[in-house]
């Protein structure tokens, strides 16, 4: 094998869509959870002709999708050992960087010298909310206080987050960017994990968060698989918000998107312009427009609509190039018991155009093996954790 077997690899994050709860997942509320298994069921089956063909009726019961006889893709599933279920530590455990203690949590929201201390610096005089709650719910609940007193809406989640919510005609975006860097210097301090921005618009009652929210991630404490690849000399072109994710870090260029249909048609387009490197692409809609807001019939909509878009993407992969299609946790929308993320099973299916066939790679036990994959298929140093399944593509048998 050469020291660069593959050209190009294309990562999809498909947000939140995971495939069943994880042996620790009663320690995070989440037992009995299955993102993909649960959506199936609610809608009567899904139509997803194209995943299914690459293998994933093979990785997990999928009603409306049986296991392929002969999957395109090698197929199987990872499970996370960073201990959490938030996109900052799933996105970096998939490209390496194994957490050893989680973000920390506010379930009582922020502590009240915390919360002076940011006003002071965003330059206002108070804030509304301060507590865990659902982002459209508290929306609902303080948008017209909002709007009435100019007062930022601060919440929380189930995730490590600060997030400052504002009506686009109350605090312009630039203003509500700022009071967001302002935030992130006190959060650094905590550890929390991502201050985010939620513009939001129209009236009471018809409230709609729009896609110019941001987010400002504390930095990857260690080096991830973009590091590696661009310190190879190649092409890092992160789509939708890995420049969030990972703070701009290793990455060579950055594409931002608004939303699933404009996400796959911006990694098309960057696949024509690459011609070496990593291309990895967010993709949004499945997490944040149907799992936080508990919408089965959406979240199937949403997945089918992928599938049928899947192919475009699929058709500018040639020779030399890798597709790994992931998740980054779950977000089963049928679970009712909160609105946050939830701890399971992610799918992994890994399909190079060249092979007709996929071999089952089986369980794996850490995220990290998608990082240490994209790697060694582009010939750069190893990540810290994960092992390349470059090998158990080449396996035939039952379990890699």
């Amino acid at each position: 094998m050469s020291t660069r077997p593959y050209h190009r690899v294309l990562v999809l994050v498909l947000d939140s869509v995971g495939v069943g709860a994880l042996p620790d997942a009663s320690r995070f509320g989440d037992e009995g959870t299955d993102t993909l298994g649960h959506t199936a069921r609610a809608a009567g089956g899904l139509e997803l002709p194209h995943l299914g063909a690459l293998g994933l009726g093979n990785i997990a019961p999928v009603q409306g999708v049986p296991p392929a006889d002969s999957p395109r893709a090698a197929h199987g599933r990872l499970a996370q050992r960073s201990p959490g279920k938030d996109t900052t530590s799933g996105h970096w455990e998939l490209m390496g960087l194994v957490l050893q203690e989680p973000f920390p949590l506010f379930p009582d929201g922020f502590p009240e010298a915390v919360i002076r201390e940011f006003c002071a610096a965003a330059g206002v005089e108070a804030v509304l909310g301060n507590r865990p709650a659902s982002g459209t719910a508290i929306l609902d609940e303080l948008g017209p206080e909002h709007q009435r007193t100019g007062i930022p809406i601060v919440y929380t989640s189930g995730d490590s987050v600060f997030q400052i919510a504002a009506h686009t005609r109350v605090i312009p975006l630039e203003r509500l960017y700022a009071m967001c860097k302002a935030a992130r210097a006190l959060m650094d301090r905590l550890g929390v994990g991502r201050v985010i921005a939620r513009p939001f618009e129209g009236e009471t009652g018809s409230y709609r968060r729009t896609y110019d929210r941001h987010d400002y991630s504390m930095k990857p404490p260690g080096a991830t698989a973009l590091d590696l690849v661009k310190a190879a000399g190649m092409d890092v072109v992160g789509v939708g918000k890995i420049h969030d994710i990972f703070a701009g870090q290793g990455l060579t260029r950055s594409c931002p998107s608004r939303g699933n249909a404009d996400g796959m048609m911006v990694t098309a387009e960057v696949l024509e312009e690459v011609s070496e490197g990593l291309v990895f692409a967010n993709l949004i809609d499945f997490d944040s427009l149907f799992g936080h807001r508990r919408d089965p019939a959406g979240y199937a909509r949403c997945l089918e609509a992928f599938d049928a878009a899947l192919p475009a993407v699929l058709d500018r992969l040639g020779s030399g190039d890798l597709c790994i299609l992931t998740a980054d946790h779950g977000n089963d929308p049928t679970h009712l018991r909160t609105t946050d993320h939830t701890r399971e099973y992610v799918p992994v299916l890994i399909f190079d155009p060249a092979r007709t066939r996929g071999a089952q790679l089986g369980t794996r036990d850490t995220f990290a093996d998608v990082g240490a994959t994209v790697c060694a298929a582009l010939g750069a140093a190893p990540t810290a954790a994960g092992k390349s399944l470059l090998y158990a593509m080449n396996d035939d048998r039952e379990n890699a």
